[in-house]
């Protein structure tokens, strides 16, 4: 069992790496990890999704130089099968991988679109509790005007799987605002064992996708099947929200970006300068300079002008204010 709250203790870190933009982005991660975590000492997997027929004839594998490009910064591929999700629902990966991973070991899971920007080996992680992000908005559920309430839609799935659900509120928070419920972004997670953590995610998963409550009937699944799980699992093994040094994670010791135009509008400096130190070297650019975007926005000033949109004293509150800002001035790109 893991000893808690211990600073340094070992773990494995997960991210995936499909052909496309998480090939780009996964460079980025593990050469920011070698960066501002030089002391890290776990293992660092970079999960592959391998061709089948839930790709419809698309080859998810990596580039060989990629792989060439990962492994020399440390990192090792694992390769794995889809047997659920695939292309109709790529954010599945990240359930199904955690099956691939060495069994019984702590684990951190990152969304590839992330930057290692501190030492997360002096994170204080409970790996017998798990938690998640709590870098989100209100994105789930959707409110229909005749339709269930917050506390209705959640305590339907809470209720599917035998999962207690009152200690789970905020109550800090006004009943029926988003906040009181138990809800993260899925762009990190941990627990002591990927293989329990992985199995009962896609149990939850699976049965959300396959056999909803009513009260879900109207509510959209993509792309936040995962989300809608995650409070679930976490809550099924004891977990919840973050304690103070876990949540370093939601900024100070990483940063998940999702979309660089966002990085370079809303994080600090100090993330920007991290981002475009790890891009610099020639090893890396020759590669990275494959994808546009980061073309455009790191190499080619981009990011820098589309920066210069806003005030960094005084951002807009909503991410889509931002975004539209941003698609309107023409720095939108993904």
């Amino acid at each position: 069992m893991a000893k808690k709250s211990d600073v340094g203790q070992k773990f494995n870190i997960l991210i995936i790496g499909q052909n496309g933009r998480l090939v780009y982005e996964a460079l980025l991660f593990v050469a920011s990890l070698r960066a501002s975590s030089p002391n890290f000492n776990g293992r660092v997997f970079v999960a592959e999704p391998q061709p089948s027929e839930l790709w419809r004839g698309q080859d998810p594998r990596m580039p060989s130089d990629i792989h060439d490009a990962l492994t020399d910064m440390g990192a090792e591929i694992l390769p794995f099968e889809n047997q659920y999700f695939g292309k109709a629902y790529p954010n599945g990966n990240k359930i199904e991988a955690l099956l691939a991973m060495p069994k019984g070991e702590n684990f951190v899971f990152f969304d590839t679109d992330t930057l290692v920007t501190g030492p997360l080996d002096e994170i204080e992680f409970d790996f017998d509790r798990p938690s998640a992000s709590m870098k989100r908005e209100g994105t789930w559920p959707e409110q229909e005007l005749y339709g269930p309430g917050y506390t209705q839609t959640w305590k339907s799935l809470y209720d599917r799987f035998g999962l207690e659900f009152e200690s789970t509120l905020d109550l800090s928070q006004p009943d029926e605002y988003w906040e009181r419920y138990l809800y993260f972004n899925a762009g990190w997670f941990y627990f002591r064992c990927p293989h329990e953590f992985g199995t009962r995610f896609l149990e939850y998963a699976l049965e959300i996708r396959d056999n909803a409550p009513e009260e879900l009937v109207c509510q959209p699944l993509t792309p936040w099947l995962d989300q809608v799980a995650l409070p679930l699992v976490i809550h099924s093994f004891g977990g919840g929200r973050p304690s103070p040094s876990v949540s370093k994670l939601d900024g100070e010791t990483s940063c998940h970006y999702r979309f660089l135009p966002l990085l370079y509008a809303r994080e600090p400096e100090r993330t920007l300068e991290i981002l475009e130190a790890v891009a610099a070297p020639n090893k890396l650019k020759k590669r990275l300079k494959l994808y546009d975007p980061i073309k455009r926005m790191i190499y080619q000033g981009r990011g820098r002008k589309a920066r210069a949109l806003f005030d960094q004293d005084n951002l807009p509150r909503r991410e889509k204010v931002i975004r539209n800002t941003l698609r309107r001035e023409g720095f939108w790109m993904r």
